[in-house]
């Protein structure tokens, strides 16, 4: 069974940068796709980025240009947020899409920009 820990996030101010990593107990090269998710208030989770198990990269509009999901190793993933803004306000989701049909969460972690 794939488990999946997020760390990181927390308070910024605007213009500022933070990263969110996701740790997986399995490699996740072996997985379908890494995904982050955000959720603010009132909103539907939205896709914010992903990376395929090919090392194929997506991005929301919203984000492209500042957000950049990688691999740091074989079990861990980074979102590195830069020119952050309030918008960007939510709490982030990992999810790790191990095959079609199974997809694990991560537990959800609060970014907080202030302007």
């Amino acid at each position: 069974q794939v488990q999946v820990v997020q760390s990181g996030g927390g308070l910024v101010q605007a213009g500022g940068s933070f990263g969110v990593t996701c740790a997986a107990s399995q490699d996740i090269a072996t997985f379908r796709a890494m995904e982050w998710y955000r959720q603010s208030p009132g909103n539907q989770r939205e896709l914010v980025a992903e990376i395929s198990s090919s090392g194929n990269t997506n991005y929301a509009d919203s984000v492209k240009g500042r957000f950049t999901i990688s691999r740091d190793t074989s079990k861990m993933e980074t979102l590195q947020m830069n020119d952050l803004k309030v918008e960007d306000t939510a709490v982030y989701y990992c999810k790790a899409l191990v095959t079609a049909t199974y997809e694990v969460w991560g537990q959800g972690t609060q970014v907080t920009v202030s302007s």
